[in-house]
């Protein structure tokens, strides 16, 4: 997703029918960038919280206001099926896709990974991983078994769940383009669902290992964001706007300390998010004012992925430095946390300049140039053959 904005109206209502075709669309949602930042911040807070740097009332303030930040994974998984499945090309190649996803996060992936090993071994406190799970890390499969699941940068466990995510796209799309908006709302209903039906059976240990961190656990989320883009997409979305949406998703969000920690808090916002983000997504078309249209928060929005894979490990680093769980008063704390979120937006700045636009741009332009090759040389075949006739 890129910062750039646009006033292309929503496309107008079809019939309900698969084959309909929408308007041209803008790719670019500035206010889903916008909204991927804020998620970001609450996954920030919630490990400050677990890190222990306040103590008294700031850790209880912390407690109320972060401790359903892992939620913010969750709607990174709703937002990337919507994202994916409204700028998916229609004739796109499966191979072609799986491209350009690598491109987009492997290269962060593997640096974030590579400075989790090296602190393995030169900090004190550090996990050190085994050949075997580091393997499994770098290929993006550690998530499926449990032991592995945080080997070397912790929060890569997300990017295990989203490489499974792109390995189904394709023949998801393919699905979902066939059915219509009733067969959508369905999709999306039975997303929510199965959210649900996992939630209680993870909650009451029905299962036989927790399914936080599984990627197929995580597919419906994926799923439900897939469905509301195309409902989106086809101009049959019927959800509130932006301001009930969001009011939804704060509900939910305060309700999840009433229920079982892990995987069941999923089911407390997952209807909020799948609201909110179309909402989002049709204030951009519609030009309607949106706080997450923001210059500054979509330019944070753009940092947020290289942000969210390296602020753990500064705080893990600060380990050595703090200590764990210092449990400092507010005024200590709140210079311990700006410290720390200063040195990880820096970072983040980094990573996106120097590692996530270059290495994208450099694997992607290798591949379009060779596209490009192919063109011409097929364009001038068929003129050297019309000369010759």
């Amino acid at each position: 997703m890129t910062s750039a904005t646009g006033t292309t109206r929503a496309p107008a209502p079809t019939a309900n029918t698969a084959e309909a075709a929408p308007a041209p669309r803008p790719s670019a949602l500035p206010s889903l960038t916008g909204l991927r930042w804020v998620a970001a911040v609450l996954v920030f807070g919630l490990h400050v919280h677990n890190f222990g740097y306040f103590g008294g009332t700031g850790g209880r303030i912390m407690a109320w206001g972060f401790g359903a930040g892992a939620n913010g994974v969750s709607f990174f998984f709703v937002l990337s099926g919507f994202v994916l499945m409204w700028s998916a090309r229609p004739r796109d190649r499966a191979m072609a896709f799986w491209r350009r996803r690598v491109a987009r996060i492997y290269p962060v992936h593997l640096v974030t990974a590579g400075i989790a090993l090296v602190m393995g071994f030169t900090l004190s406190r550090q996990m050190r991983p085994t050949p075997t799970s580091a393997l499994a890390n770098l290929l993006l499969t550690h998530s499926w078994w449990r032991p592995w699941w945080q080997t070397l940068d912790p929060v890569s466990w997300s990017l295990a769940c989203e490489a499974f995510f792109y390995a189904v796209f394709p023949l998801l799309a393919l699905g979902l383009r066939r059915l219509g908006a009733r067969g959508l709302s369905a999709v999306a209903g039975l997303s929510v669902l199965t959210v649900a039906a996992l939630a209680w059976s993870d909650a009451h240990h029905w299962l036989s290992q927790p399914v936080y961190s599984f990627p197929a656990a995580r597919l419906p989320e994926f799923v439900l964001g897939a469905a509301v883009a195309r409902l989106v997409s086809l101009g049959r979305w019927r959800g509130p706007g932006t301001e009930a949406s969001l009011a939804l998703t704060i509900i939910g969000y305060f309700l999840v300390p009433q229920v079982t920690p892990g995987y069941a808090a999923t089911v407390c916002t997952i209807v909020g998010f799948a609201l909110l983000i179309p909402a989002a997504a049709v204030a951009d078309l519609r030009d309607l004012p949106s706080l997450w249209r923001h210059r500054r928060l979509v330019r944070l929005g753009e940092l947020s992925f290289a942000f969210y894979m390296i602020h753990l490990l500064v705080l893990r680093a600060g380990i050595n430095l703090l200590g764990k769980s210092p449990h400092f008063g507010v005024v200590a704390g709140l210079t311990a946390t700006a410290v720390a979120f200063t040195v990880a937006l820096g970072l983040a700045w980094l990573l996106y300049e120097g590692v996530e636009r270059p290495a994208r741009d450099l694997l992607l332009r290798r591949r379009s140039g060779k596209s490009r090759a192919r063109v011409t040389e097929r364009a001038g075949g068929v003129v050297h053959r019309g000369q010759g006739r």
